[in-house]
């Protein structure tokens, strides 16, 4: 089984193995992952950051994210859709960020997805159908057991694509359905695995 003991308190618990010994990131498993969440700014962000992460390793996202928050307008979808080249070509040249034309113009097209698809459905309720509205509580013993997507991944994928969404492939998915707890992949025995499956909601860094 992989996990990483760690002193909490005069206890010793253990977290899931990805998890390093960077404090940032430690914060972020202990607080965060696979916490379920239901607002739907919180987990359009979160989908967001996901897409921005593509490439790359989710801790540079963390040490990148207040950053990207300020320049990004909070990931406000109603803001984001109105950004300039100007404001775009700007932001390639703040180093505080993910410096990808690609990925940064992706968000002005997911914004506008987002705001075209609220009108048929809210944007919580479409995610949360994917898992049939409740979270689903994995099993894994270990990293192998946690696959790299699945088909409940795969379906989000085909929907949001045909919204407009994009940077929202499959693997994309299933990150972002561990992250906001649609499906609880911390391993048996991490100290944080029992907690999240009885979370009401995710506390925000």
């Amino acid at each position: 089984m992989e996990r990483i003991f760690v002193e909490i308190g005069d206890t010793v618990k253990a977290r899931c193995g990805w998890c390093t010994s960077d404090p940032l990131y430690q914060r972020y498993h202990d607080e965060e992952w696979g916490v379920p969440t239901r607002d739907a700014q919180a987990l359009f962000e979160l989908l967001m950051l996901e897409g921005m992460q593509a490439g790359l390793s989710w801790l540079t996202v963390l040490r990148k994210r207040r950053h990207m928050r300020e320049v990004f307008f909070e990931f406000a979808p109603e803001r984001l859709v109105r950004m300039t080249t100007g404001e775009i070509d700007a932001r390639l040249r703040d180093p505080g960020i993910i410096r990808h034309r690609g990925k940064i113009e992706a968000l002005k097209q997911n914004a506008k997805a987002y705001l075209a698809s609220i009108e048929e459905r809210p944007f919580a309720e479409r995610l949360w159908s994917f898992v049939d509205d409740a979270p689903r509580q994995n099993r894994p013993r270990g990293l192998r057991d946690v696959p790299s997507h699945t088909q409940e991944a795969e379906a989000m994928s085909k929907a949001l694509k045909r919204l407009g969404f994009t940077f929202v492939g499959p693997t994309i998915c299933y990150a972002f359905m561990q992250a906001g707890g649609l499906v609880n992949d911390h391993v048996v025995g991490c100290f944080r695995r029992t907690q999240v499956g009885r979370a009401k909601r995710c506390v925000v860094a």
